[in-house]
């Protein structure tokens, strides 16, 4: 496997947003705040990183989306499509690949 640097720094946002909204519909703020909390505040992406992202997926197929007003201001849900819970797959297979990796250079003790 070939990584480019840009290509791995950006897949970990889109992998976590694609494995959340595989589970259950979310809303962008939503989905910042449960990142947060599930990862015990460790990773902490601004609604500037998250929601380029959402357009991306949302473009390519891999997440759809919902308006609806609430407390009279507009909300778009996201859930992963079948095509994004495949997409899912392959980026945690890379991902598995790239602990693996990076296991073996740093010694299985340092994990």
């Amino acid at each position: 496997m070939n990584l480019k640097s840009s290509n791995f720094v950006n897949g970990i946002p889109e992998m976590l947003l694609l494995r959340i909204l595989s589970q259950e519909e979310m809303y962008g703020y939503q989905l910042v705040s449960t990142i947060s909390k599930r990862s015990e505040e460790v990773l902490n992406f601004g609604e500037g990183c998250i929601y380029p992202i959402l357009h991306r997926l949302s473009a390519e197929g891999y997440i759809t989306s919902r308006r609806e007003v609430v407390e009279g201001r507009p909300r778009h849900y996201y859930r992963a499509t079948t095509k994004g819970k495949k997409k899912l797959d392959s980026l945690q297979t890379d991902w598995n690949r790239i602990i693996q990796g990076t296991q073996i250079i740093l010694g299985a003790s340092y994990v």
